[in-house]
């Protein structure tokens, strides 16, 4: 398989121009504008200090998530304000020797944690808005290849041959600016790895493939209060652990035919068999690019289960020779899934193990 060279284990950065509040808790007519307090957010969240300590804890690059509505105004009409912030961003982690993905975390039309009346895949209008957003990034940074554009986070379960569709128009008209531009797409169902196998191959040597990683599901999201099921089952689970003990909880999710009836641990076996499609992707196109680009565990729950868990998946990726972006650096306050790796308050990572454990270093 080929490199993916300089972004072999990043961090993610969310809840500064993503999840910087929640939108499933607003009224319609509210979600999709800012406030002047959303505009103070965006311009102290984040600063040097945080790269330059990312860079410290010994990541290669940053995956920076943002929303489509915090940097387009109206239709065809982009914040100034907001892609300074980014121009500052991407300024320090050149000064860090950090390489820079800049991903669109939720897509007018598609938000990952909220159902839209108008899905992005349904409407022309939309598409055409995605793939003019798109191209304001390119003419902002073409003099910079060394960015790689993740397309669209988590596209919902909808029909993969439209995203295909959507997806490759992009590429084409990113193409007729830029040939070399890196650019990442994962696949329907929020990244799932098990619908890797719907994503197209695309004939396009700089294009990279991606998938994210949260299970098993009632562990990374523990107690959470933003999806029903965990919200509802609201027990605590460690890892590794029995799954006869959540056997009940399994069931409410997944029904009698839970794939995973012949395994007795949630363990590294767990997270072999549930990756395994990744595995099989890798064999099938050992001339393509395959990135993790977002996975972890829920802030609250207990750091040594976290720290096993983080150092299985690793473990597994770095077998398979997968490059990789832990998920996240830092959680709002009112982030209601806190995936924090360091502390909210002090911004220093919550044990040194964990940093040696997401740097990829052995234990």
């Amino acid at each position: 398989m080929r490199r993916f060279t300089g972004f072999e284990h990043g961090m993610g950065i969310g809840g500064w121009l993503t999840n910087y509040k929640r939108f499933n808790v607003l009224p319609q007519n509210r979600r999709l504008m800012l406030t002047i307090g959303d505009m103070e957010h965006f311009a102290s969240y984040i600063t040097e200090e945080d790269v330059a300590y990312i860079a410290k804890l010994g990541m290669d690059h940053i995956r920076l998530g943002f929303d489509q509505i915090v940097v387009e105004e109206v239709p065809g009409v982009y914040r100034e304000e907001i892609f300074k912030h980014i121009d500052n961003f991407i300024a320090w982690c050149n000064k860090y020797g950090l390489n820079v993905v800049l991903n669109l975390h939720k897509a007018v039309g598609n938000y990952c944690d909220i159902q839209e009346e108008v899905e992005l895949l349904d409407d022309e209008g939309l598409q055409e808005r995605f793939i003019a957003l798109w191209l304001a990034f390119e003419n902002r940074y073409a003099q910079d290849n060394s960015i790689a554009f993740e397309l669209l986070n988590e596209v919902r379960d909808v029909d993969p041959v439209k995203w295909n569709q959507l997806a490759q128009k992009t590429i084409n008209a990113i193409r007729q600016q830029n040939p070399d531009r890196k650019l990442i797409i994962g696949s329907t169902c929020w990244n799932s790895v098990q619908t890797l196998d719907k994503l197209q191959i695309f004939e396009d040597a700089n294009v990279i493939y991606t998938f994210h990683m949260y299970e098993p599901f009632e562990f990374t999201h523990q107690r959470g209060v933003l999806q029903a099921d965990t919200l509802f089952y609201n027990r605590k689970m460690p890892y590794p652990c029995d799954i006869e003990r959540y056997r009940d909880f399994r069931r409410t999710l997944f029904g009698a035919n839970d794939a995973y009836s012949g395994l007795a641990q949630m363990d590294s076996a767990f997270i072999r068999q549930f990756l395994k499609p990744a595995a099989d992707w890798i064999k099938a196109h050992p001339d393509k690019i395959l990135w993790c680009g977002e996975f972890g565990t829920i802030r609250h729950a207990d750091i040594r289960w976290r720290e096993n868990w983080m150092q299985d998946v690793i473990a597994f990726l770095k077998e398979q020779e997968i490059p990789y972006c832990v998920w996240n650096y830092l959680s709002t306050p009112n982030d209601g899934n806190r995936f924090s790796l360091v502390d909210d308050d002090n911004r220093q990572i919550l044990s040194e193990k964990m940093a040696r454990i997401i740097r990829g270093e052995k234990i």
